[in-house]
């Protein structure tokens, strides 16, 4: 029985209520929203989860995902009609997780939830019982090996669970030469494809923006170019 809690967020009554039914049918607990106000309104630390659909009537989808991004970690499930990598790089750059393009299978939808459920917990600590002190130290940056857990110089940073899986996967390998491939089929744990490149890229680009003091001269994430990313062995 699943004990995860899902916000629905479609101003389709229809779409929300067939997802609605398809979850419940799963063990999930489901909240829904008709529009961003009101996702905003329900968004709390139970939610474990958040499928957002981006073309909505007043504040859109990407909207909401920012302001969601600003207290909360959950993971974002991005329902579009829409396929071009412009829209999908708008997604990823303000905090989304993932996307499904309607229409779509009940057993897609399913595979993408559960795939990202499965990281969020692991990662976030939600199925452990104890936590270890070690940390993952480079510079002023401290990170907690399997929690999502950031420090810079003392003040705890507000990363997302795929920029945190980034940053600790370098970490734990520094000096080693991470591809674009490498990094998402480690991190994504999905096979990659042709626009799999640019999702990379975004997600390195968000979390320079939120770790380094000066994004475009990084300290930390090292680009190689030509070859892919990585941490310094000295920093």
């Amino acid at each position: 029985m699943n004990n995860s809690t899902i916000l629905i967020v479609d101003d389709d009554v229809e779409i929300r209520d067939l997802i609605t039914l398809l979850l419940t049918n799963e063990g999930y607990t489901v909240y829904q929203a008709e529009n961003g106000e009101r996702a905003i309104s329900l968004m709390n630390t139970d939610v474990d989860l958040v499928i957002l659909d981006i073309m909505m009537p007043g504040m859109t989808g990407y909207k909401v995902c920012s302001i969601i991004r600003e207290q909360y970690n959950s993971p974002v499930l991005f329902l579009t009609a829409k396929g071009m990598d412009s829209d999908l790089t708008i997604g990823y750059s303000c905090g989304g997780d993932d996307y499904l393009t309607k229409p779509f299978s009940s057993a897609e939808l399913l595979a993408r939830i559960k795939g990202l459920l499965r990281r969020y917990k692991i990662y976030m600590g939600k199925e452990m019982d104890t936590r270890r002190d070690a940390y993952l130290v480079c510079g002023d940056l401290k990170v907690h090996p399997e929690f999502n857990e950031v420090f810079k110089a003392d003040t705890e940073l507000n990363l997302t669970e795929i920029e945190y899986q980034l940053l600790r996967l370098m970490l734990q390998y520094r000096g080693k030469i991470f591809t674009m491939q490498n990094l998402y089929e480690r991190v994504w744990n999905e096979p990659f494809l042709s626009t799999s490149a640019n999702t990379v890229m975004v997600h390195i680009r968000k979390l320079r923006s939120k770790i380094e003091e000066d994004p475009k001269n990084s300290k930390f994430v090292k680009t190689v170019w030509g070859k892919g990313y990585r941490v310094e062995k000295e920093t």
